[in-house]
């Protein structure tokens, strides 16, 4: 199939957060396969077009003023006209495949005027995202008007599927379930984790509980810092160190020192993927404390470096005392998980070590990328032993003509 992923961001354009591994990833995934992947993105400080990976990369210019929503509709103007020129070089596509609401318009004009259909994936929406408030009305109506005008829709979790099905009323059997992804041994990295600690003020020996992620209400750093109290009650030298920019930043920073907890704290906003690896080796456990989590790829980042992690209910791929601990939305049963595991070495190492299997199992992009392509030859009505004969075809094509 030739297939076009169009997403504001990927791991080789502009990056703002997980939907960028995913899509960049994916394709590749795709692409081994043996399927033509053109991945349509903002351009950044890129070339206009690329191939990575075996993967294209379509990269468009607009005007980036104005509003998000005024940006986001002057990137799908940008998107359709580069769509059409790749298109006459390329060939005619099978299909499209947006992420969030970002690309809805540039879907609905190549749905409309080309006559293609589209899937799109929900990695999270308006409503989750703001405490079960609809936050902005238009991007809630584009995620509504994605929701019913293409042709499947793809959640990570079950979660997310009750989210939608109650949220926009969206039936159940147009919703496919396929879970992220991840590249195993992608965060795992050999080093001293004392002389990381150090480079923050922490001593060596310290423990430090790690937050990566968005600092928003949904993402609930500001639970883990109410956490932290009950957890320095047990032991004094634990450390939290949050990674992540967002509106709950300088509120979690004042909120610590009126705790008079601020010593114990680390606030660093954004850091690079290599500073975030070695936090992630160097920490001795992961906490998710998110108030609603459409997936969580944070746990099998963790999970890949070998470390444990206490998350709440929220965070439904993990199964309680088995891979991981799950609290309460609240932050004294979040204490009492990371007070549990610091005190036992072994429980730490036993739920991280059965995390990690789960990825070659459950998580590889390779089986993820068989089940989206399920979803594809559903939609454009190929049978099973069609598919196979297709994909292998093109895979023997493509290695061939290897660039």
């Amino acid at each position: 199939m030739r297939i076009g992923m169009f997403s504001w961001e990927s791991l080789y354009s502009i990056k703002v957060g997980g939907i960028a591994p995913h899509v960049s990833e994916l394709s590749e995934a795709l692409a081994e396969r043996g399927h033509e992947v053109h991945v349509f993105t903002r351009r950044g400080n890129f070339d206009a077009y690329d191939r990575i990976n075996e993967v294209h990369y379509q990269r468009v210019d607009f005007d980036q003023s104005g509003s998000l929503i005024e940006q986001m509709d002057r990137m799908s103007v940008a998107m359709y006209g580069c769509f059409l020129k790749t298109q006459k070089v390329f060939g005619k596509f099978d299909i499209v495949h947006g992420h969030d609401w970002h690309p809805v318009q540039v879907l609905n004009l190549i749905k409309m005027d080309l006559a293609i259909p589209y899937v799109q994936t929900i990695h999270s929406t308006e409503w989750g995202r703001n405490g079960n408030n609809p936050g902005n009305a238009e991007i809630s109506h584009r995620e509504w008007l994605g929701g019913y005008e293409s042709s499947r829709l793809i959640v990570t979790t079950r979660c997310m599927q009750e989210e939608l099905k109650s949220v926009y009323s969206i039936p159940e059997n147009k919703i496919s379930i396929i879970p992220n992804g991840i590249v195993s041994g992608k965060v795992r990295k050999a080093l001293d984790p004392g002389q990381v600690k150090e480079r923050y003020g922490i001593h060596p020996l310290a423990p430090i509980v790690l937050f990566c992620g968005r600092m928003s209400y949904q993402k609930g750093p500001d639970l883990l810092v109410e956490a932290a109290p009950h957890v320095l009650r047990e032991r004094q030298d634990v450390r939290f160190v949050f990674v992540g920019e967002g509106d709950m930043s300088s509120y979690c920073e004042r909120r610590a020192r009126e705790l008079g907890i601020a010593d114990a704290c680390r606030f660093l906003g954004y850091v690079s993927s290599a500073e975030k690896q070695e936090l992630m080796n160097a920490c001795d456990l992961v906490c998710v404390p998110s108030r609603n989590e459409p997936f969580g790829v944070i746990v099998l980042e963790a999970w890949d470096a070998g470390k444990s992690v206490v998350a709440t209910e929220a965070v439904s791929i993990i199964r309680n005392f088995e891979d991981g601990l799950l609290a309460y939305i609240q932050p004294e049963s979040l204490a009492w998980c990371i007070n549990r595991l610091l005190k036992s070495p072994e429980e730490m190492k036993k739920l991280a070590e059965t995390g990690q299997s789960r990825i070659g199992k459950e998580f590889s992009w390779g089986r993820i990328a068989e089940k989206t392509e399920e979803v594809y030859a559903d939609i454009l009505g190929l049978n099973r032993d069609a598919k196979v004969q297709v994909v292998k075809s093109k895979s023997r094509r493509r290695k061939t003509h290897k660039i």
